[in-house]
């Protein structure tokens, strides 16, 4: 997976889950959580969704570097390389 499908991942996955939020406003190290009111369950879902999406187990330790675009994109990457 290259950087910009994982960046598409990301925002598809914080839309399924918030579909309102405007994803394409967030900038690369926004913390998305904070930006999006994005509460624990909110982020859970995140979490699910973007795992089924990439075929990748996500464990509780990843999930800090999820917290931005960049991270989360960062570690899909790193993950499927």
């Amino acid at each position: 997976m290259n950087r910009t499908d994982a960046l598409d991942m990301v925002r598809e996955s914080i839309s399924s889950v918030i579909p309102d939020a405007d994803v394409t406003a967030l900038a690369p190290d926004d913390a998305f959580r904070e930006v999006l009111d994005m509460d624990s369950l909110d982020f859970l879902s995140f979490v699910e969704v973007l795992s089924e999406r990439s075929g990748i187990r996500i464990e509780d330790e990843d999930t800090p570097r999820l917290t931005t675009l960049s991270g989360s994109a960062d570690f899909l990457v790193t993950r499927t390389q």
